[in-house]
């Protein structure tokens, strides 16, 4: 009890050493997995508007909690003071405003405040979460505010990150009509500007473009792909307004840009912590999505001793049948000793249980299926109904699941409300089987700090009906990939400059081979 008191009021000098104000929303959303133990009277308050903020970290059973570094703190406090100053209808947001109706008589680069608004892909939730924390990422390397255009498909799903401001783009704003068609991109995207001005420098342009739009998404040209480049980050720099649109996790390439890279270091001296620092920062679950997150957990998962999270994500159902995956998602959690062996039935369709000794040893464990298909929770629950585990009743299987839409479609708000609730309930178990490719399974163990098992998806076109040898294999990092970097031909599918990628802390994807994550104390092959 003394130690344990003790521990308390040392985290508590710690954080009002960081924090002025150990009870701010910045404390709260970093140090609440430490201060979770505190006494009631330690206990930061708790905000209405937003439970998750300081709800979750009782529910994130996993320890120690990764601590932000010192420098990634000072960044945040700098950062909301920025976003505050800077937000919607002030009055430095409204003066830089005018520089795109072209009522300013100041100059774009005189502007008080820089901007990057971050336009959605219509890809799925993860992708967008990828996107957005890598949008923000570059916004706090570069002294920008982070907006974000979320319709009505988004609406109400997060809190805001900052109490009392908001990173909404406000109705009316000029261009926001425009932002998703071609012509936007053709008439405003960097990748245009170098296209049309080969080669150029910030001479050949008498004033920088009040804005601009960087098309980062996975079909993005070769031109786009320049935002890569050290020299071109300078003039970027000069532009107040940045449109961002991406479906992608950047961040690894961010650390192979020199301009970054020490800044990175310091800010992140984790490489494997760097999303889920980013996504607890960002993606507090409203107080709707916390709701549904909540009665879940509670009822199925909370008195499990442990919790199994299979998330199953099928691109293609004729070439990856469901009936084949389910044998390889079984294959791969009994080999791995995720769950346990089942007998072999000769008698009947049902196995009998065997007689054991001591059933109060009995360890439970509670899987949760994620999953747009409802077969893979049948066919799992249907398994260790009808057949007795190997070791004869040592471990009890229940099998739950919360959501399973058939479909993607992410212009629904209530899809997505569910498909976040999924993320954070996945992210919330001990162990986690993720698919190949899936950046809804990389949200999921980012937040939850797992590095998980792998599914190797069957596909008929390569295998028949045959099950490849090796179902699953353990992920090296809990980091997410990012699957197109700009080394790569999407229109040819392949490599196209063999020196991109040559240094730590960044190597090349389990799951996408030509992909990058970020790992620790690990150097990356040489590709080609």
């Amino acid at each position: 009890m003394a130690i344990a008191a003790f521990s308390a009021i040392s985290i508590l000098l710690i954080t009002s050493i960081i924090f002025p104000n150990p009870f701010s929303d910045l404390a709260q959303q970093f140090f609440s997995p430490i201060l979770k133990n505190s006494p009631p009277e330690q206990q930061p308050p708790q905000d209405q508007s937003c439970i998750s903020r300081t709800q979750k970290a009782s529910y994130q059973k996993k320890s120690p909690s990764p601590v932000p570094s010192p420098y990634l703190l000072s960044k945040l406090r700098d950062y909301k003071r920025r976003h505050k100053n800077c937000e919607p209808f002030s009055e430095p947001f409204n003066t830089t405003l005018k520089l795109l109706t072209g009522n300013s008589t100041t100059n774009s680069t005189e502007s008080d405040c820089r901007y990057v608004v971050f336009t959605l892909h219509v890809n799925g939730l993860g992708n967008r979460m990828l996107g957005i924390s890598s949008a923000f990422l570059y916004a706090l390397l570069t002294d920008r505010v982070l907006l974000v255009d979320f319709g009505p498909d988004m609406a109400d799903i997060f809190c805001e990150p900052l109490q009392n401001s908001t990173w909404l783009l406000p109705d009316g704003f000029p261009f926001r009509n425009q932002f998703y068609s071609p012509q936007f991109r053709e008439a405003h995207s960097f990748g245009t500007l170098l296209r049309d001005n080969n080669n150029f420098t910030q001479s050949v342009l008498p004033l920088p473009p009040p804005i601009l739009h960087l098309f980062l998404s996975y079909e993005y040209g070769d031109y786009d792909k320049l935002f890569y480049r050290d020299e071109n980050q300078e003039f970027l720099q000069s532009i107040p307004w940045l449109t961002l649109r991406s479906d992608q996790y950047f961040v690894p390439y961010l650390f192979l840009m020199p301009r970054f890279r020490a800044e990175l270091e310091r800010l992140f001296p984790d490489k494997e912590t760097v999303f889920h620092h980013l996504g607890n920062y960002l993606f507090n679950p409203s107080n709707q999505a916390w709701g549904l997150i909540t009665r879940f957990y509670d009822a199925y998962l909370a008195r499990a001793d442990e919790r199994i999270g299979l998330q199953v994500r099928v691109f293609n159902t004729k070439a990856s049948p469901i009936p084949l995956v389910a044998k390889q998602l079984l294959k791969c959690t009994q080999s791995e000793g995720i769950l346990p062996q089942l007998q072999v039935s000769t008698n009947s369709s049902f196995s009998s249980v065997k007689v054991t000794n001591n059933t109060s040893s009995t360890k439970t464990k509670a899987v949760l299926i994620g999953s747009l298909y409802r077969e893979f929770y049948e066919e799992m629950k249907y398994e260790y109904w009808t057949r007795a585990s190997v070791d004869g009743g040592g471990e009890s299987v229940g099998v739950h699941q919360a959501s399973h839409e058939e479909s993607q479609n992410s212009e629904s708000n209530s899809h997505n409300m569910k498909a976040l609730a999924d993320i954070y309930l996945l992210s919330l178990c001990d162990v986690l089987v993720t698919s190949r490719w899936s950046t809804f399974g990389y949200v999921a163990q980012a937040i939850g700090r797992v590095k998980p098992w792998i599914l190797n998806v069957p596909n008929t076109n390569y295998s028949g009906d045959r099950l490849p040898e090796r179902a699953c294999r353990r992920a090296v990092s809990m980091e997410p990939c990012f699957h197109y970097p700009p080394s790569y031909d999407m229109k040819k599918k392949v490599v196209v400059d063999g020196e991109v990628g040559t240094g730590p802390p960044v190597v090349h994807c389990e799951d996408v081979s030509w992909g990058l994550k970020l790992v620790n104390g690990r150097q990356i092959e040489r590709l080609g």
